[in-house]
């Protein structure tokens, strides 16, 4: 069994909008960071009988529209809805407030909350989301059972030390690892923004370390990442990587404290003044 950092909060599996989402709010707080694992088909009912579904889904209501595949119709409003519950819960908005745009990547963020990092990965009928307060956040997952050939795809994925520590390894312990490695790879690319674009040999973690790692074995970061490797829902793997900019101290994640308190002063004064001249003007010209 390998290590996970502490500093990550391990998944959450979440059965809907209703939750249960306290675990969520309570790693924002601790931990900055918390990830939520659900399935598509436990927000169907939410897909298909809620009239709120196009406030909901806002911007991204026209793709839905016009998806012509109603099962790719179905799962792409899933995970968009798992996305804006997850943020609301760690921010303390309702779903609706959040509002999510795209990065040219395609990769989501949410408007107005720059601070806020969030990662969307999915696989068969599991949607895995990550949300960080302090720095960038990375979430992939695979099918546990899925067989990966050691032999077929070490000069694709391991750096040498990591050829090394596998081929003393049976065909079985070598094929776990190897799903291992290649989800947490994944992950970890995802979250600096490079997905494959990064040669998974460039970069290690060794069979049994939460660790970043050169190709030679040595240590490449300082402490600020860290990673994690869960099984979920029986059946699932899911990976993820947190990077901690170290600024941001701070562990309340409601709205109101997300905010600048310069900006939030200079809205009330606006507020005041318009208030102050609707009152100032002619009844007849209101």
């Amino acid at each position: 069994m390998t290590e996970n950092d502490q500093r990550i909060t391990p998944p959450v599996h979440i059965s809907g909008p209703r939750g249960p989402w306290q675990q969520v709010r309570e790693g924002m707080e601790v931990r900055g960071n918390a990830t939520v694992c659900t399935t598509w088909g436990e927000w169907l009912p939410s897909i298909t009988g809620d009239p709120g579904l196009r406030a909901l889904l806002g911007r991204d209501w026209q793709r839905y529209r016009r998806t012509p595949d109603p099962v790719v119709r179905t799962r792409f409003a899933a995970s968009r809805l798992a996305v804006k519950y997850t943020a609301a819960a760690a921010l303390a908005l309702d779903p609706g407030d959040i509002d999510l745009a795209y990065r040219l990547g395609g990769r989501p963020y949410l408007r107005g909350f720059d601070q806020i990092d969030v990662s969307l990965t999915h696989t068969d009928e599991l949607i895995a989301v990550g949300i960080s307060r302090l720095g960038r956040i990375g979430v992939d997952t695979e099918p546990a059972g899925r067989r990966m050939s050691f032999e077929l795809m070490q000069d694709h994925v391991c750096t040498f030390d990591e050829k090394q520590e596998l081929a003393l390894l049976s065909e079985d312990e070598q094929s776990a690892a190897m799903l291992r490695l290649w989800t947490l790879k994944e992950a970890y690319t995802k979250a600096i923004g490079q997905g494959l674009r990064l040669s998974f040999t460039e970069f290690g973690f060794g069979v049994g370390s939460p660790a970043l790692l050169a190709p030679d074995g040595r240590p490449a970061a300082r402490g600020e990442w860290a990673f994690g490797t869960w099984p979920t829902l029986g059946r699932y793997l899911v990976s993820i990587a947190c990077h901690d900019t170290g600024l941001d101290p701070s562990k309340d994640t409601r709205v109101e404290t997300m905010l600048d308190d310069g900006f939030l002063g200079a809205v009330a004064e606006l507020v005041a003044l318009e208030h102050r001249e609707q009152q100032s003007e002619p009844l007849a010209e209101r």
